[in-house]
């Protein structure tokens, strides 16, 4: 096996490790090993987890390639919408684990390969985005993609960098999960020992220092800024505790209380499998 061969297999193994990470971890209002939601079920998310890993990390392929074929393997798989943001975040940081030389930081590769995004990334993202068909798109974004845009890809998300937080992250080299994400998960991971643990810790921080973009586009920005509130009450709670199997009860009534309001902080879940990924990769 050429060396090629094995970085492909590391890369690919591990996003799915990071997909699945996330999945392990209670991360109320999303589908988690806990409890399905939004009409939709954990194995889905596996599923898409298994078909997304290969085609993302596939060799030779473009930013926007990966972005298409990715979201393409999981509509063939799933028939739904399962890991648009994910796949969007992720996208850059494989295409860095790929170019990334000895001499360079991963951060200042990533910024090497966003600054050198192309018309037809833009292209093949519109189309991903068309096919994923993610809730809450809008008609001013839908617009955005819908006509086959004529910047680059990292252009396209400067213009949506303020109502999206994906966006935002190739607008800003990623800086939410460079400075803040990281830092964060390491410190819950020295806390607890344990991978779910800190990557509900992670996904807690995330959801309590900003208002998630997916829940603002479809319920506005006060529902979200509600949401970010109780969601620092239960970090608080959290970080207090050595255990947090003794908080679990509430974390999970508070899960079902999202998701009877249709809540789902998906945002704050693409950020959170983004930060895992780079901890693993980097």
């Amino acid at each position: 096996m050429n060396s090629t061969n094995e970085l492909f297999l590391k890369i690919s193994n591990i996003f799915r490790s990071a997909c699945l990470s996330e999945l392990e971890a209670l991360k109320p209002g999303n589908v988690h090993i806990f409890a399905d939601g939004h009409g939709m079920v954990i194995e889905d998310f596996i599923k898409s987890a298994e078909a997304s890993s290969i085609a993302i990390a596939a060799e030779g392929l473009s930013v926007g390639e990966r972005i298409y074929q990715a979201v393409k393997a999981t509509h063939h798989a799933v028939g739904m919408n399962t890991n648009l943001g994910i796949v969007l975040l992720c996208a850059p940081l494989v295409h860095a684990a790929y170019h990334k030389n000895k001499l360079d930081s991963f951060e200042e590769t990533l910024m090497r390969i966003l600054q050198h995004l192309t018309v037809a990334d833009a292209q093949l993202t519109a189309q991903a985005i068309l096919l994923a068909n993610p809730a809450g798109l809008g008609n001013s974004a839908h617009g955005d993609v819908n006509n086959s845009p004529q910047v680059t890809l990292l252009e396209l998300m400067k213009i949506a960098q303020d109502r999206d937080r994906i966006a935002w992250q190739y607008a800003n080299t990623y800086a939410d999960i460079f400075n803040f994400g990281l830092p964060l998960y390491q410190k819950a991971l020295d806390k607890y020992q344990n991978e779910a643990r800190a990557t509900t810790a992670l996904y807690l921080g995330y959801l309590s220092n900003q208002a998630d973009t997916h829940i603002v586009r479809k319920y506005g920005q006060a529902v979200a800024e509600e949401v970010m509130i109780e969601a620092q009450n239960f970090e608080t709670i959290f970080w207090a505790t050595d255990n947090p199997k003794l908080i679990q009860h509430q974390l999970l009534n508070w899960d079902l209380s999202l998701k009877n309001r249709q809540l789902n902080p998906g945002t704050c879940a693409d950020l959170t499998v983004a930060t895992v990924f780079l901890k693993l990769i980097s």
